[in-house]
């Protein structure tokens, strides 16, 4: 195969992962807490034998996470709570411990605080997050504070991945940072608003037809070559 085919090939398939992003992206615009994903493009050189040029091919296995703040909707829910700021809660899920920006929070039948899908909520401690029953009016405090009529319970913890770029997402919001992570002292907890997501669609979508068009031109590339190399065939078999 030619060295021009190999090199739109790879760039081919870096164009289709960054389509089934902006894809995933479209489908979780209106998905709570979720973070815009995108593909990094890089470039690999590789070196031939006897001299000839070298070859050049695109990568595209790396993702990124925008960490843009998403719009603020107040829900007046006393459980409902968004992150201003830097920060991520921390949930107990049966694969470890993970981090997300989704705060559509409830208290199960034990009084544990848990997501909607009955995951834990941790406490800046790493413990279940407990929420009595029968008790006044539950406030929350801008750092997590939780209290019942007027006396802190617990608090809600709010942390950093020590390595951010290192985050690995699990699902649509949920993320496992293997480098750990501390304490977020700049996140504010906003009681009683649920952050959206921070995808723009139109953006997406014009987005999605930029690398619909790219890789068009890309797969007419490669047809041209594939007649350019039949037709050199065809033309030393007809000399014989």
């Amino acid at each position: 195969m030619e060295n021009a085919t190999y090199t739109v090939l790879t760039r081919q398939s870096g164009l289709m992962r960054e389509m089934a992003a902006v894809a995933n992206n479209i489908a979780n615009a209106s998905t709570t807490g979720f973070r815009k994903e995108s593909v990094i493009f890089a470039e690999h050189i590789s070196r031939l034998d006897n001299g000839a040029p070298s070859i050049s091919m695109a990568s595209a296995s790396a993702r990124d996470t925008l960490d843009r703040q998403g719009a603020l909707a107040e829900t007046r829910g006393p459980f409902d709570l968004a992150i201003e700021g830097p920060g991520f809660f921390v949930v107990e899920t049966p694969q470890g411990e993970r981090l997300t920006r989704a705060g559509h929070f409830m208290p199960n039948g034990e009084g544990d605080l848990v997501t909607a899908e009955g995951h834990r909520v941790l406490d800046a401690g790493g413990a279940p997050v407990f929420v009595p029953q029968g008790v006044g009016p539950i406030g929350i405090g801008a750092d997590g504070t939780i209290s019942a009529e007027g006396q802190p319970i617990g608090q809600i913890g709010i942390v950093m991945p020590d390595d951010p770029i290192g985050l690995v997402r699990e699902s649509g919001t949920r993320f496992r940072a293997d480098g750990g992570w501390a304490e977020a002292p700049e996140g504010r907890v906003l009681q009683g608003f649920l952050e959206q997501s921070n995808v723009n669609p139109i953006h997406e979508i014009t987005r999605m037809i930029e690398v619909q068009r790219a890789y068009e031109l890309g797969q007419s590339l490669l047809d041209k070559e594939d007649e350019r190399i039949r037709g050199v065939l065809q033309a030393l078999g007809g000399r014989r």
